[in-house]
């Protein structure tokens, strides 16, 4: 593919899609140009006054009415200064602006809700602290490394992809499994041989038909039966 380069940036040879950014060796000829239509002062005050605290390159394409090379190279210019974090590819925030570890897992792979030992470490159901952020998702099984920060999603069937409810955490929505969604969830990995049980799980604190109510969403029979025989022994 040839490729031509226009104010330090390499382009497709439509012009459209930037391949790589390298702001060496016009920056400020390049930033000004894009300081026409989308200034730094600006954006901050936008998506603090929607409170949008993680966005896309297209959510500031809507915004701003720009284009997607000028927005390509409004980002990384910042990124340069330290005024935006790239949480993800096609995922930033705002530096100075705090993010809920919570709402970044639900926000770095959707669908999802936190779940699993990250909700019941939430609730005191289990007394480990937790440094992963887990969360349970219909999409496949994946990790992120964020900020140095560990967030692992779990996929479950389309069919359990319930029993979570928006909760406000330090002033942010986020999408948190029940307490007894987050047992059924964990114990569900627990059944397929993919977690170990944890014995200081405090079972005696959820609600057994409400558990139960949540292992059904499964549609597992045996798995049914395998949490039945664990509140027993309990």
């Amino acid at each position: 593919m040839h490729r031509r380069r226009s104010f330090g940036c390499w382009f497709s040879q439509s012009g459209r899609l930037p391949l790589i950014f390298s702001l060496d060796k016009y920056p400020f000829q390049f930033y000004h140009n894009i300081m026409k239509k989308l200034n730094l002062y600006q954006a901050e005050e936008k998506l603090q006054e929607i409170d949008l605290k993680i966005f896309t390159p297209k959510d500031l394409q809507v915004l701003f009415g720009v284009s997607q090379r000028a927005v390509a190279g409004f980002l990384n210019y910042n990124l340069k200064k330290g005024v935006f974090v790239r949480f993800r590819q096609g995922l930033y925030g705002l530096k100075n602006v705090y993010v809920n570890d919570f709402y970044l897992a639900n926000m770095v792979y959707s669908p999802s809700y936190v779940s699993l030992e990250t909700a019941l470490s939430f609730y005191n159901l289990i007394p480990e602290t937790v440094y992963a952020v887990t969360s349970a998702t219909t999409k496949p099984t994946r990790e992120f490394e964020v900020l140095n920060r560990l967030f692992e999603y779990r996929k479950i069937k389309s069919e359990a992809y319930s029993g979570y409810q928006p909760q406000v955490i330090d002033g942010q929505t986020v999408f948190l499994a029940t307490p007894e969604k987050a047992v059924a969830d964990f114990l569900y990995f627990v059944f397929l041989g993919k977690k170990n049980f944890n014995d200081r799980l405090r079972l005696d604190q959820i609600k057994a038909e409400e558990l139960r109510k949540n292992i059904k969403l499964f549609k597992n029979n045996r798995f049914l039966s395998f949490v039945d025989r664990i509140l027993k022994a309990r």
